[in-house]
């Protein structure tokens, strides 16, 4: 996952067969990220221009007017990857490749972006390698 504008500016040549890759990241490093082929589909154009338009204010006006979901400003980017984060992981999702998906160098700080449920929390109990002795 990238920050907002990053991917507003995609262009269509960053997009493969499922498949989007970030280059000139915060760490210097390109970036490849899995997609599903709906999205593939839903966002491949045969241009090599941006793949989408610029949508952040519409979106924040949809939050706000549609669902009621005030967000401090510039923040729904944010906020959002924080929730795909900790959804991830609640999913069963591996913290290594979390960690690749958004993009960290340092596994602390996709640690702080993964909050979990409380309940999810009693996994620990049955995934004890010693709770079956």
């Amino acid at each position: 996952m990238s920050g907002w504008d990053k991917a507003e500016k995609l262009r269509s040549s960053k997009l493969s067969e499922y498949k989007i890759t970030y280059t000139n990241t915060k760490t210097k490093k390109n970036r490849t990220v899995p997609i599903s082929r709906e999205l593939y589909e839903e966002i491949y154009k045969p241009t090599s221009g941006r793949l989408f338009e610029e949508c952040y204010t519409p979106f924040c006006y949809i939050l706000k007017n549609k669902l009621g979901i005030t967000l401090p400003s510039g923040q729904a980017s944010h906020v959002l990857r924080h929730t795909f984060a900790s959804h991830f992981m609640m999913n069963g999702g591996n913290i290594l490749v979390l960690r690749d998906v958004l993009g960290h160098a340092d596994i602390s700080m996709t640690m702080r972006y993964s909050h979990f449920a409380p309940d999810h929390l009693s996994d620990a109990i049955t995934r004890n390698p010693l709770a079956n002795l």
